[in-house]
């Protein structure tokens, strides 16, 4: 048994694919490419390939994690010349490393998610980065959205880790958020730019880091 870790991308090509569809692709190309992938065991066996953190739908990323276990080795190297060719434009691998089969869970270990998020207004620097530390000098900052089973009532404040102004200029800002993700709630970026006062949904959002707990 082998428990291979992969860092890939998502682009613009594919920011609309579901979680669920996400997973089907792989195990698809991974079945194409002859990777001898490990089964679950029971009535129903499925491969056992697990993410760290589903992307939300139009989000593109850079730091995309996931575990899958094999039933034979391969080599990173191997495991990625093969794979390549099956991935669909949009999806690329950026490393794959051999992970101790005794390790936590990959999802049990993401702590923070970093992002960038571009987002249209005509406030200033200045303006931006003051609504920046406002928000970040709060204890609390009390907040709701809707879901399909009514009002979801939390404190947004205890989700935000960071804020920095990456660039403003010509009618557009991007904002750095390191937001948290555990089993204790995940921050969404857009609803972070809300909380700053912007009224337009962002004009894009780019998850650039996850960061685990090590020990």
């Amino acid at each position: 048994m082998q428990r291979l870790r992969v860092r890939f991308s998502r682009a613009e090509e594919t920011k609309y694919i579901s979680h669920l569809d996400l997973i089907r692709l792989w195990q698809r190309a991974l079945n194409r490419a002859g990777i001898p992938l490990a089964y679950s065991k029971g009535f129903n066996p499925h491969p056992q390939i697990s993410m760290a953190l589903a992307l939300a739908m139009g989000v593109t990323s850079e730091a995309e994690l996931m575990d899958i276990m094999l039933d034979k080795f391969v080599s990173p190297h191997t495991f990625t010349a093969a794979l390549g060719a099956q991935l669909p434009r949009g999806i690329a691998i950026d490393g794959v490393y051999n992970t101790p089969l005794t390790m936590p869970s990959l999802q049990s270990q993401v702590r923070w998610a970093e992002y960038r998020v571009e987002i249209e207004t005509e406030k200033d620097k200045t303006t931006v980065e003051t609504g920046l530390n406002a928000l970040l000098e709060k204890e609390t900052l009390p907040w709701q959205h809707q879901r399909d089973t009514g009002p979801h009532k939390y404190d947004l404040r205890a989700l935000v880790e960071d804020l920095w102004l990456i660039d403003c200029a010509s009618g557009r800002c991007t904002i750095g958020m390191r937001l948290r993700c555990d089993s204790g709630g995940a921050g969404r970026p857009e609803q972070v730019a809300a909380a700053l006062g912007f009224e337009k949904y962002p004009l894009s959002i780019h998850r650039s880091k996850l960061i685990l707990q090590t020990s």
